[in-house]
């Protein structure tokens, strides 16, 4: 059982290779990518400290140092522009590495997202935690001060105490392209989940409700995942090891409110980066 009744750790799997972004993902972490000014790394720890989550763990890969340096002092760099209107664009990310711990560990082998969140286990222990995938960018929804997509799922667990997930409807045509869950719709837009099928075909699917990058996860998750066994290429899928948890705990999947943007595809970045200067840049803001 958790040992907290609460959410404080938040795990972000950034060891990916990015190769939808070839060439510029080479050198580069696909999270540095930036809509307008900022990394897509940086919108993700914002959204989760946002959400209450100060304690960050990264599970990194061969290439992503750019990551842990982006969270840490530049000398060189505030020492050249000390006095400078220029400071001001380093508030954000100051106020961000000021209020969170950040502590990293290495993926050897990328074995899939299940395998990815099993690393993570020495840092996160005996309680719940989240997970964002930053290529998932979630903006704030329209109506009101309502936070991200993380801060309505920890509201979520302080009242059901179980494992939650973001979905979203998407057409039936890409299913193909997700994780999909089906089960009893228990309040408006909240999902008692009873099946998950990882990226299956439209004929195949059991709905057109799509799992996107935000999680909240109770610690037995990491019993299920050292469980199930691997899938093509050896990758062990998150997506079966929440399935086989629910069978024996409740899993809810709840319609998050907000705009999700795919920032792991061309389009859905380029689409993202056009919202974020629309609404957050283009008068100076």
């Amino acid at each position: 059982m958790p040992t907290t009744s609460y959410v404080r750790k938040c795990l972000f799997p950034v060891a990916g290779y990015g190769t939808r972004f070839l060439p510029a993902t080479k050198a580069m972490p696909k999270e540095m990518l930036p809509i307008v000014n900022k990394p897509l790394i940086q919108y993700g720890v914002e959204e989760a400290l946002e959400a209450g989550l100060t304690q960050i763990g990264f599970i990194t890969g061969r290439g992503k140092r750019a990551i842990a340096d982006h969270f840490d002092t530049s000398f060189e760099l505030e020492h050249q522009i000390y006095g400078t209107s220029e400071v001001k664009h380093l508030d954000d990310i100051r106020n961000v590495m000021d209020r969170c711990d950040f502590v990293f560990m290495r993926q050897r082998e990328i074995l899939g997202l299940g395998h990815a969140i099993l690393t993570g286990e020495p840092m996160i222990g005996p309680e719940p935690f989240a997970v964002i995938l930053a290529d998932d960018l979630c903006a704030h929804p329209s109506d009101g001060d309502q936070m991200r997509a993380l801060g309505q799922l920890v509201e979520l667990y302080q009242r059901y105490q179980c494992s939650i997930i973001a979905i979203e409807e998407i057409p039936p045509e890409d299913t193909a392209k997700y994780g999909i869950i089906s089960g009893e719709e228990i309040a408006d837009g909240l999902y008692k989940v009873s099946d998950m099928v990882e990226k299956p075909q439209p004929e195949d699917a059991p709905s057109n409700l799509a799992i996107i990058g935000r999680y909240i996860l109770t610690p037995e998750i990491f019993t299920h995942i050292r469980n199930i066994k691997p899938g093509a290429g050896r990758e062990i899928q998150l997506t079966d090891a929440i399935k086989s948890l629910s069978k024996e705990q409740q899993v809810l999947a709840v319609k998050f409110k907000g705009r999700r943007f795919d920032c792991g595809s061309i389009d859905g970045f380029v689409e993202a980066t056009n919202y974020y200067y629309e609404h957050y840049h283009k008068n100076g803001d």
